[in-house]
């Protein structure tokens, strides 16, 4: 069982919807890479609306933008882990904001933990 307790960081991915790696949502092959190098684990967050670099507001509201929402991937894991995750990110050649946060984890308990 893992445990993660006190300081760590937060890593969160912004990405579009649309983003693709290999056919595929980009989201989803950073969630399996993050799956593969055992980190403590990974949310993805679909935005209703947002804009970024590019300045052009994206939403749901108006069926003619419904598309490039954003999509925020979330990581939370001792710092070393994250770091050391940073490269996987650099090989995906992400078109969007990558950010690091301290974090205090005040409760982590994983599904094995409950189940006993």
């Amino acid at each position: 069982m893992m445990e993660l307790t006190g300081r760590a960081l937060r890593m969160t991915v912004f990405v579009d919807d649309t983003d693709t790696w290999h056919h595929r949502p980009l989201y989803t092959e950073i969630v399996h890479r993050a799956h593969k190098a055992g980190l403590a684990g990974a949310s993805v967050f679909r935005g209703v609306e947002g804009f970024g670099a590019s300045s052009i507001v994206h939403t749901t509201r108006l069926l003619s933008m419904a598309d490039d929402l954003p999509i925020a991937v979330v990581i939370v894991d001792e710092e070393e882990r994250i770091r050391a995750f940073l490269p996987q990110l650099d090989e995906l050649a992400i078109e969007g904001l990558v950010t690091l946060e301290e974090v205090q984890v005040v409760h982590y308990v994983g599904r094995e933990a409950v189940s006993r």
